[in-house]
């Protein structure tokens, strides 16, 4: 009886606290955007897709032990996908709900073609072919123009059509009763609701029986075998759910910047994404969203002030403010790996394993 209650309680309290973060999230960009501008409510809604790609590799990486460098490819994947079927590169207009799915699964689809010839392979191999993977799919995007113009190159596919919900552009800004809504905001509740799916479905998968044997993969994969677990068919699974969730947040990407170019997928991009999950805590899903926040956040709050306090300290700028953000990045992540390499907000499991390493 007592144990019914006190489940009871946590429930409530459970409760109570989505409800608590539901209405924090739901007024946190009219705070951001009254107090600093539109613009940080912009890096918010990077920050919301940054989520779902460090959730993405985390599935790969922290769930399964994979160690993944090309992860930006299926990002890019998803973000060609939607802009070939809705911009005028091809004269294809398509709704947004069929072709965000569309490119998350053809990145899922990749994700397998990825794992396929790899399955052997761990560790600093496996890192190196997966990096070998993401400059391909870059190359051939920046390559893809002749003889047959799919990709436009390096010029990249302008006029991306914005996601529209029940005829309401979120490319515009939206009136209702004399006040204007710019898109900034429509596309961060847009962009909420799917990060939020996104996060259901890795913590139900964490909760699974294909997120235990990606742990048992993680620790030691003949030992996960010799359990019955098929190797082969749960790493493939990895790649596929992960680049799956890396599509999505490509479409979306497309939709939101209506540009895209090679560019925008190169091998520091998977590195940025790489460090969210090792900062906040790998495997850990709070843990990752806090890593991806906070460097999403950081970098746009130093460009800000690196600039202004040389100004105003040395009168001139003697460190490139971009270069100072990077070095600053840098620095910090080497302090971290030092001070606590587990991570900001590490998943109790992992912070075992940190201490028993310490131990042996």
């Amino acid at each position: 009886m007592n144990m019914a209650i006190a489940n009871k309680l946590d429930a409530n309290k459970k409760i109570g606290l989505y409800l608590a973060m539901g209405v924090v999230l739901a007024v946190l960009p009219i705070l951001i955007g009254g107090a600093f501008g539109n613009s940080w409510v912009r890096t918010l809604d990077f920050a919301l897709l940054y989520i779902m790609l460090a959730l993405g590799l985390n599935m790969v990486v922290g769930f399964a032990g994979l160690l993944d460098l090309g992860f930006i490819a299926f990002y890019a994947v998803g973000a060609y996908g939607y802009a070939l079927l809705s911009s005028p590169h091809f004269g294809i207009h398509l709704p947004f709900y069929i072709t965000i799915p569309l490119g998350a699964l053809i990145a899922a689809f990749f994700g397998v073609l990825l794992g396929a010839p790899v399955l052997r392979l761990k560790g600093d191999y496996l890192a190196i072919v997966t990096l070998g993977f993401g400059e391909i799919v870059r190359i051939f995007i920046n390559n893809l123009n002749a003889p047959v113009n799919i990709t436009n190159g390096p010029q990249g596919i302008n006029l991306i059509d914005p996601v529209k919900v029940a005829g309401v552009s979120l490319g515009k800004p939206l009136e209702i009763a004399g006040y204007s809504i710019n898109p900034v905001y429509l596309y961060y509740y847009f962009f909420l609701i799917l990060t939020v799916l996104v996060v259901i479905m890795a913590s139900r998968l964490q909760r699974s029986r294909i997120g235990r044997a990606w742990v048992a993969l993680r620790e030691n994969d003949i030992a996960a075998a010799a359990m019955g677990i098929n190797i082969r068919n749960i790493k493939l699974l990895a790649f596929a759910l992960g680049a799956l969730s890396g599509g999505i947040a490509g479409g979306l990407f497309a939709s939101f910047q209506g540009f895209i170019s090679p560019e925008s997928f190169g091998l520091l991009e998977s590195i940025m994404i790489l460090a969210m999950i090792v900062l906040g805590g790998m495997g850990n899903i709070p843990g990752v969203i806090l890593g991806a926040v906070m460097l999403t956040l950081a970098p746009e709050f130093l460009r800000d002030v690196i600039g202004p306090v040389q100004m105003a300290t040395f009168g001139r700028m003697i460190v490139d403010p971009e270069n100072a953000r990077m070095l600053l990045f840098g620095l910090a992540m080497v302090v971290m790996m030092l001070i606590r390499p587990e991570g900001v907000w590490p998943s109790k499991r992992r912070q075992a394993e940190f201490k028993d390493a310490k131990k042996g």
